[in-house]
């Protein structure tokens, strides 16, 4: 084989090199979506084993090191001892008990500053040197903000349960939960932009299609806040039966609040009955997606993609029965979480596949 001209060689370099520089920015954003996974697993056992109240003072900057003496530890215990959860819930509780739960919360917060610094370093520094598209600019920006404002919104989900409760505000996770998957879904968007673009030239799906796509994302976010308020309640901790509640196809409980509206978001019963219609709601839009593509000439990554998309809501609907006739073991609950991430990402895949090659971002 003849060797490249050495304007051949020229006319090749900047292409590889604007190739590697791609996957460069790529593999760093897929970094920083596989730690906000593992973050929402991290918090899905601080929950589980009620360790979120545990770390009473927010410190971001000087908070990254854990208590280092025995008098750093009681001081931190005797703030503990302080809440209402200590007071109501777990008085009497002895430093080496108040030590399992406060590494959890530890750790939570931990890793949120690693995933701040795995994100800034890398992003100021791809700018630094130009390795970062105009068009993308814009949408790491928000990202950068975005991992910020969630701090915030975790400290103030945080310090509802310091008075006058045992567990945070259900509201307060639902949107500390509903962000974190939103900057999930933005980051793992962005990824797909960088490291498996739609090839160029191939046409969108039919609209239809690419409708029923949009409302089973939808379908599957709203689930996703409404299993929050279910955390967020404990209310999987009772109806532990199914396909029935009780023996019945509704709660005892059923919108008996005034106003009537707020049984949703607080009558125990009402939320649980909520997340299994939102559940079945997910199951059969996903089902929809899968019946519709056999009918339908897709390429065959958004084929694959609609594959994965109906295999991970139905082991997702699996989890969810299991965890809750089972009672909510911390292993299945925290795989529960997982699958619901999982299923997330894999609708926005199936959003980016049936796009077609827009050149967007």
């Amino acid at each position: 084989m003849s060797e490249l001209s050495s304007e051949s060689r020229l006319s090749l370099a900047p292409a590889a090199d604007m190739a590697s520089r791609t996957r460069a920015v790529g593999l760093w954003l897929a970094a920083s979506a596989a730690m906000v996974f593992i973050m929402m697993l991290i918090g899905a056992i601080t929950r589980l084993t009620e360790s979120g109240l545990s770390m009473v003072e927010w410190r971001p900057l000087i908070g990254a090191l854990p208590p280092l003496s025995e008098a750093e530890w009681v001081r931190v215990f005797e703030l503990y001892r302080q809440t209402s959860e200590y007071q109501l819930a777990n008085a009497g509780m002895t430093l080496a008990e108040f030590k399992a739960i406060f590494w959890w919360e530890y750790i939570h917060r931990l890793w949120g500053r690693l995933i701040g610094v795995v994100y800034a370093v890398p992003f100021f520094f791809f700018l630094w040197r130009g390795w970062i598209p105009a068009a993308a600019k814009p949408h790491l920006w928000i990202l950068l903000a975005l991992g910020g404002l969630q701090g915030v919104i975790g400290w103030w989900m945080v310090k509802s349960g310091f008075v006058d409760r045992t567990d945070v505000s259900q509201y307060r996770l639902a949107l500390h939960l509903g962000m974190a998957f939103f900057i999930l879904g933005y980051l793992f968007w962005m990824t797909l932009s960088f490291l498996w673009p739609v090839e160029r030239g191939r046409a969108a799906a039919p609209r239809g299609f690419r409708r029923l796509s949009a409302w089973t994302h939808a379908v599957v976010f709203v689930t996703v806040v409404s299993g929050a308020f279910v955390a967020g309640s404990n209310a999987g901790f009772i109806y532990n039966d199914w396909p029935l509640m009780n023996g019945a196809l509704t709660p005892d409980d059923f919108w008996t609040l005034t106003p009537w509206w707020a049984s949703a978001f607080e009558e125990h019963g009402v939320i649980q009955f909520n997340h299994r219609l939102l559940a079945y709601a997910t199951v059969g839009v996903g089902t929809a997606v899968w019946i519709a593509a056999r009918r339908i000439d897709l390429a065959p990554r958004a084929r694959l993609a609609v594959t994965a998309l109906v295999c991970g809501v139905w082991l997702q609907a699996a989890l969810g029965v299991a965890t809750l006739v089972l009672v909510v073991p911390i292993t299945l609950a925290t795989l529960h979480q997982a699958g619901a991430a999982t299923v997330f990402c894999l609708t926005l895949w199936l959003l980016k596949e049936v796009r077609g090659r827009t050149g967007k971002a």
